[in-house]
């Protein structure tokens, strides 16, 4: 079965993440998703950080992927 990946931009590389969208969302359902549960982990905690959001879309299916960022391409 093929997997869907989700990459969390950041203006900082060092914050990009990467997940896997679980097997029961769309495209679609799992942007809507991933981003509800951002703007929930905002604006329930002003000190939120990556750990808060990934456990929280963890708890909704989503896996958080090690990625490595690789150099600029010019």
């Amino acid at each position: 079965m093929n997997e869907t990946y989700m990459v969390l931009p950041s203006s900082r590389p060092e914050q990009i993440r990467l997940i896997k969208v679980p097997h029961d969302l769309d495209r679609n359902e799992a942007y809507r998703f991933a981003t509800g549960i951002i703007a929930h982990a905002e604006e329930s905690n002003a000190d939120y950080g990556w750990e808060e959001i990934a456990e929280a879309l963890e708890a909704r299916g989503f896996e958080t992927v090690e990625a490595i960022i690789g150099p600029a391409l010019d």
